[in-house]
Formats: structure tokens, sequence, C-alpha cells
């Protein structure tokens, strides 16, 4: 018990302090208008996004049979994730010294520097949650992230206000290289929580496969559980339904004409949306399940797409990004949770959670993409209401065709609830 009250508060400060960083650096507010200051075409704006979560997802599986292999996880991720956190501090460089001078060189560099810190923790995503898995039982779960994302939201909410005084008072782009140094400390910090935690060695390590044997598991493994595909195509739609959310703070600002300041505070919105969310949300998913904040996330961002294409003023908007921080709740609290749960015993954790992420990858990364492009085609308006179109469909299949896995018996799994 001891260890775990201790284990608790080491893992919600590694989570809840990386989080408060990429409020400094929000891929949703503070780096799209960045790359609008630099001159970017939407299609680039929109690969913002598109980078950073092609990072998040894709790599995942390519070391998830690695991770398996592992009695213990830490040291692996103590060893790889420096490399996560030092771009944050590049991009602050980027900002000061070259943002001004040469924008389209800049431009490339904070592309390059999102996905390797991405493209690492996609690579550890794996064992950091094998990790979470085995120090924090299933019944707390849930209510571990929604309280380590709500600690994040009220510091993040506090440090919204500082990103808007910068924003406000600092010429740019010096003001955004303060911004990317608030985040470069935050997960600094996240990085010393992680690495006073004490983790439980695993009882058995599997043996070591190669990579193309562990790969042509997966289609065998999809077939045998059809509820898992369901869930990986709904998510899929959903994940289309949540293209415009790149756009919203550029839409917002060249409709109104609005201040760059204004990025400030659609953050301090998007995260009181978050904040609350993740009040409700954590408490939802331990006692009803995963699957049930899912479909509460997905209605929010079709709710979000719905309101941007409705609000008649600058200040109604400002409820698109309440809509999307409930969103971000839904997603930080059980996307990768529910993932766990599909595994029928602790040895496949790693594997689930690979697949659940690089087999979205395509659409993650392709979904911003194509943003862009029908932004530039038909308009920020006609882009909208496509994405919502997609939101549309994911909700109804989350709702109608997937099952809830942690009411499925599988062997082995009685353990796992109170790993």
């Amino acid at each position: 018990m001891k260890d775990l009250r201790h284990n608790v508060l080491a893992l919600g400060a590694d989570y809840g302090l990386y989080m408060v960083g990429l409020t400094f650096a929000s891929q949703s507010t503070i780096l799209p208008a960045f790359a609008a200051w630099l001159g970017a075409p939407n299609v680039v704006i929109g690969a913002i996004p598109a980078v950073m979560t092609l990072g998040w997802f894709l790599p995942s599986l390519f070391a998830a049979g690695h991770t398996e292999t592992l009695t213990r996880k830490l040291p692996f991720l103590m060893k790889w994730t420096v490399w996560e956190r030092v771009p944050f501090l590049v991009l602050a460089l980027l900002a000061f010294f070259t943002a001004a001078r040469w924008p389209g060189l800049t431009l490339a560099l904070m592309l390059a520097m999102l996905l390797v810190t991405t493209g690492v923790g996609g690579l550890l995503m794996p064992a950091w949650m094998d990790l979470i898995a085995s120090a924090v039982p299933t019944a707390i779960r849930g209510r571990f992230f929604a309280l380590s994302n709500f600690a994040a939201g009220l510091v993040g909410f506090a440090a919204s206000f500082l990103v808007t005084q910068a924003l406000a008072r600092v010429p740019t782009p010096a003001s955004y290289g303060l911004c990317f140094l608030g985040a470069a400390a935050c997960v600094g910090l996240s990085y010393v929580a992680l690495a006073v935690v004490r983790e439980p060695i695993a009882a058995a390590a599997a043996a070591p496969v190669g990579l193309g044997a562990y790969l042509r598991r997966m289609p065998a493994l999809l077939r045998r559980d059809r509820n898992l595909s369901w869930f990986l195509v709904a998510r899929a739609f959903a994940m289309a339904g949540s293209m415009a959310s790149g756009f919203y703070t550029v839409y917002a600002l060249r409709a109104w004409e609005a201040p760059a300041a204004q990025a400030g505070v659609f953050t301090a919105l998007m995260l009181l949306g978050q904040s609350a969310g993740t009040l409700t949300l954590g408490w939802v998913a331990d006692h009803a399940g995963h699957r049930l904040v899912l479909l509460a996330g997905t209605l929010a961002i079709v709710s979000a797409g719905a309101m941007a294409l409705l609000a008649p003023s600058l200040g109604a908007f400002g409820v698109v990004f309440v809509f999307f921080g409930v969103h971000i709740a839904a997603i930080n609290v059980s996307a990768l949770n529910v993932l766990l749960e599909f595994a029928p015993t602790a040895a496949a954790r790693p594997t689930y959670i690979g697949l659940g992420l690089t087999s979205l990858a395509p659409i993650a990364f392709g979904a911003p993409l194509v943003g862009g492009l029908l932004a530039d085609a038909l308009g920020f308006r006609g882009m909208f209401l496509i994405a919502l179109a997609f939101g549309l469909v994911g909700l109804v299949m989350l709702a109608t065709l997937v099952r809830d896995p942690r009411h499925l018996v599988f062997p082995g799994r009685a353990e796992e609830a109170g790993a």
C-alpha cells in the first residue's frame, strides 16, 4: 500500500507535469498561431497535429514486442525519454534566434522537433502504459488519469494566463520562445518525477520474437477479437471527426480579426472544459467503463464542430474550445486505458497498446492534412461540416457496435483487478 501511494503520486506528477508542458506548447492553439506567424499555409498548419499524432501513434507496435521481453520497464523509459523532452528547449531557441530571420527554416525545424518528441513518446508508450498498469490497479486507473489531468488542468489554466500575458506584452516571436521555455521546464520536472517511481517487477517476460514474426501475428489477433476491430474502426471515424481541431484558433483569429493574445484565452477555455470533464469522467470510467467515457468524448467533438459552424460571435466561438477540452479529457482518461482492458492477459498489454495506436496512425496523420486541403478548397466552414459528418459516424458505431471490454470474460482477467 505504501508503494501504491508513492507510485500514484510519482506517476501522477510525471503525467501531470508533462501535460502542463503541453499547455505551453499546445498543438491546438500556441503551435498553430506560431506557425501562422511564420507564414505557414493551411496545409502546413494542419501538418502540426498530423506530425505530432503520427509520432505518438505509429511507432508503438514496433516497440511493443521488445517491451514484452522486459521484466523492468523503468530503466528503458529513463534511458530514452530524455529525447522526448529536449525538443521543447530547441523550439524555444528557434523562436528566440531563427524565427524572425529565417521563418521557413524555423517552420521546418519546428515540425522536425515535434516529430522527434512525439516519435520517442510513441516508441515508449507501451512500456509507460505497462508501468502504469502494473503500479495502479484497474479499479482506480480512471480516477488516476482524471485527477492527474485535473491537477494539470488547474496548473495549466493558471499557466494560460502567463501565456496570454506573454503573447500580449512580449514582442513576437520572443513571446512564443517564452511559451516553449515554460514547456521545457515542465517536461524536465516530469522526468524527475518518473525517476522516483518504484516499479513492481514483472513475474515473467516474454521470449524474444523477431519483429517480422511478431507483426505477422496482428491480422489473426484482429480477426479473433472482433470487438477490438469494431472499436478501432469507430475510433478511426471519430478521429477523422476531430480533423478541424487544429484550425479552430486560426479560423477565429481571421474571421473576427482578433489579436494574437486571443489564443491564450482559447487555451484557458479549453483547459476549463478539460478540467470539468476530468472531474466527472474519471469516476464514470471506474464505475461504468471507458467505452461510455469515449462516447461522451466523441459527442463533445461533434458538439464542438456544430458550434464552430453556428457561433455568431467571437465570444460564442469560445464554447468550441470548452467542448474540445471535454473531448481531450475523455481521450486522456480512457483512450489508452480501454486498450489495457481489451488485453486478455497482463502479458498482452503492450501488444494491445501498440496495436491500438499504430493501427490508427494513418488516420491520425492523414486527417489533419486532409483538413488543411479541404480548408483551402472549401473554406474552413466546409471542412468543419465534413469533420462533423465523420464524427457522427464514429459516435453511432461506438454506441451500437462496440461492447465494453470490462464486462467480457477473459481467462486470467481476475488477477488484474488488483494489479
